[in-house]
């Protein structure tokens, strides 16, 4: 495979979940839009964190490229090549999840040598002498010696035990991506270190392509190469971690890098309680968080902001980023930013 080719990418995916509004007969099916044309790739040693807040559709993006649910619209592509329909054993040995809740994606009725046997038999990568694979497992995630956690129940574990068997269970299969999805926000926070090293080194020495799904810019920071924001389902900002977090263009980012923890750090008077997060079953027209953001524009409230390349990787979604007569143009609706004439589809947002 080319060194260009992602392991993993999603292009302009797509979804909608379908909720009843209302009661009674004049009830109505309404679409939330969880996630709109969100475009990622995964590297492999590389880790790429997606941040947002609750509710942000960074969940969905990482179950959509898991396979567990199916875009309305959009690619899935493993290696360059199309991810077959379905989840097929083929796909899951190359792409594995874990999940943000350890205790509730591990069976308690079960011990840990069960929960990582399983995997091996399923996929046949016992080599005939299960033991020996489960105490490799549990040693390449830190459990040791294995004899001690082989014979224990998910209740017997600490958070973080749990969590390290958890990720156990889906290095079993030898896996190419591995997808995070909170992986350490219902832990100790004295703990939380210990399983963000653990991924950064199955992404040095494993060569593992790494999505880690978080709402703490300051642990993505820490641990990933390039971060992807998300917004009301949109992606607003992508950059290297050190370039996003030294210099973020979005409105958005400076908000997240606002509220991590820091002493040193005055909040920015511009950015004091600026709203909440928009219903995303009607979500604002033109740039979705034009309500929060204290920059708006008339033209942020009536058209999608085009994604501007400001660096090498760095890219925001925000018409402060557009030379101010492009800008105008586009208002008129002349030309696009990219030097293209406005579709019909443009000019209705």
């Amino acid at each position: 495979m080319s060194a260009n080719v992602p392991v993993l990418e999603g292009r302009d995916l797509t979804k909608y979940f379908w909720v009843k509004q209302g009661r009674g007969p004049l009830a109505r099916r309404v679409p939330v839009h969880a996630v709109d044309r969100v475009s990622v790739r995964l590297d492999a040693g590389k880790v790429t964190a997606l941040v947002g807040e609750s509710g942000a559709g960074k969940t969905t993006v990482a179950r959509l490229l898991a396979r567990i649910i199916k875009p309305d619209k959009g690619d899935v592509l493993l290696a360059g090549r199309p991810a077959p329909s379905g989840r097929p054993r083929s796909y899951a040995a190359q792409v594995q999840m874990v999940f943000q809740d350890p205790f509730a994606s591990l069976n308690p009725v079960h011990q840990v040598r069960h929960h990582l046997v399983r995997p091996l038999q399923i996929h046949h990568m016992a080599n005939g002498n299960v033991d020996a694979a489960v105490a490799d497992l549990l040693r390449r995630v830190a459990l040791k010696p294995p004899g001690n956690f082989t014979g224990k129940f998910p209740h017997e574990l600490s958070g973080g035990q749990r969590q390290r068997v958890a990720i156990a269970r889906a290095l079993a299969v030898r896996p190419r991506v591995l997808i995070a999805d909170e992986p350490v926000s219902m832990l100790d926070v004295s703990i939380r270190l210990g399983v963000l090293n653990l991924l950064a080194d199955l992404r040095d020495k494993e060569q593992l392509a790494l999505l880690y799904v978080t709402h703490d810019i300051a642990s993505a920071r820490y641990l990933a190469d390039t971060i992807v924001v998300m917004y009301a389902g949109q992606l607003v900002e992508t950059a290297p971690s050190a370039s996003l977090t030294d210099k973020p263009a979005h409105p958005y980012t400076q908000l997240l890098l606002s509220a991590a923890p820091d002493p040193d750090r005055a909040q920015p008077p511009h950015l004091e309680g600026r709203g909440a997060p928009p219903s995303l079953s009607a979500p604002p027209s033109g740039c979705r968080f034009h309500p929060r953001c204290p920059f708006a524009m008339d033209i942020c409230k009536r058209q999608v902001p085009p994604s501007i390349a400001l660096d090498t990787n760095h890219i925001a979604a925000c018409w402060l980023h557009v030379d101010p007569a492009e800008r105008q143009a586009n208002e008129n609706g002349q030309v696009l930013t990219a030097g293209q004439p406005l579709d019909n589809e443009s000019k209705k947002r």
